[in-house]
């Protein structure tokens, strides 16, 4: 299996590399991860479910949508009402292996590996879901179906935690299917792009394992993209954000810090990282990069070929690469060769309505859980 955006290096594969956090063998199969059907059904409900948004207005598909690949389509994100984001939505798709590879969430690090903590984080955060635990755990417990569901998977009456494990529940089912590469389909050019990718390209210098990554940051030279700071609700989404982060100077930043938010370190060689994502499923994830600054596989191809971008701290691996037309080409049917079947069916979408009309609890203040 493998993944999404793109960090092509010069040079040859080496054993020094550090692959060692996504396994070291090229496109090695993902774990089988054990999914109990019910929980998934419900955490599925939950997921599409816009009254776990502070006001109702989102859900966690209105960001995730299957008919995008779990993204969203866009270079910068949607945000909660009043505000708006200022980075790449990533896909869902086989994220539920990053625990157990140790690969950290978010473009920029920030957040470990637990899927409960990304859950509760992406739902109560003010510029995502803006969602107070309470108030959603009252609003679970109000609805019929859902206590219907909740107990008939043994989980007793809702809660606000047993809501952060079931999401998850529902996000192991998202796993890529039918994909040319797992299935040994590939066409002549995107085996051709393999050795491309292997070789010449030095792609798999940080792109390799189970999830095509090395588990880390790097600087590739990504231009900035200046909606963030041309856009009023984007910046103040922006500047609130590396406040809230610790970030230096927030106020003045017109670039990204990325994995800054990591180590904070003082000299800022980690100004401007973010971390290698995954390469699977890029025919339904684009624009890409963490700020959607390129908005083709070809874009990508090409930026990569050239070297990368302009940095101080750019990756010193990062050269041109001297590739010809035809070989861009070929990498691209490799990168185009590890997407399979979009995850649209009625296992993945809730189809049916989800009523936002609900009696609430009298005196639900005092009334126990």
């Amino acid at each position: 299996m493998r993944t999404l955006f793109i960090f092509f290096v010069a040079g040859v594969l080496t054993a020094t590399t550090s692959l060692l956090l996504a396994g070291s063998g090229f496109g090695q199969a993902l774990p089988v991860v054990k999914i109990n059907a019910k929980k998934a059904a419900l955490g599925k409900r939950l997921f599409f479910d816009e009254r776990l948004s502070g006001d109702g207005a989102l859900s966690c598909a209105s960001c995730h949508i299957p008919e995008k690949g779990f993204a969203d389509g866009k270079p910068l994100s949607s945000a909660y009402p009043g505000t708006e984001g200022f980075r790449n939505t990533p896909t869902l798709i086989n994220t539920v292996h990053k625990k157990s590879l140790g690969i950290p969430w978010f473009h920029d690090g920030r957040i470990g590996t637990n899927l409960n903590d990304v859950t509760r984080d992406q739902i109560t955060e003010t510029i995502w879901m803006n969602m107070d635990m309470r108030i959603m755990q009252e609003r679970v417990k109000q609805d019929p179906v859902y206590r219907k569901m909740f107990k008939d998977v043994g989980m007793g009456e809702p809660s606000n935690g047993k809501v952060r494990k079931l999401i998850p529940e529902y996000l192991k089912t998202l796993t890529s299917r039918n994909v040319p590469f797992d299935q040994g389909k590939m066409s002549a050019a995107a085996k051709k792009g393999e050795a491309l990718f292997k070789g010449k390209g030095g792609c798999a210098q940080c792109h390799n394992g189970p999830l095509f990554t090395d588990g880390q940051a790097h600087n590739l030279g990504v231009p900035e993209n200046q909606d963030i700071f041309k856009e009023p609700l984007r910046h103040i989404t922006f500047v609130a954000f590396n406040m809230f982060m610790g970030n230096e100077n927030f106020m003045n930043l017109r670039r990204d810090p990325g994995a800054h938010v990591i180590n904070h370190y003082a000299d800022g060689r980690d100004m401007g990282k973010f971390f290698t994502p995954t390469l699977r499923e890029l025919k339904q994830t684009a624009p890409y990069m963490h700020n959607g600054m390129l908005a083709s596989l070809k874009d990508v191809v090409t930026f990569y070929n050239k070297g990368g971008g302009n940095d101080p701290n750019k990756d010193s691996r990062l050269k041109p690469l001297g590739m010809s037309a035809q070989e861009q080409a070929n990498i691209v049917a490799f990168l185009e060769s590890l997407s399979g079947d979009p995850l649209t069916g009625p296992e993945h979408v809730y189809g049916e309505s989800i009523s936002q009309k609900y009696d609430p609890i009298p005196n639900w203040l005092t009334v126990e859980n």
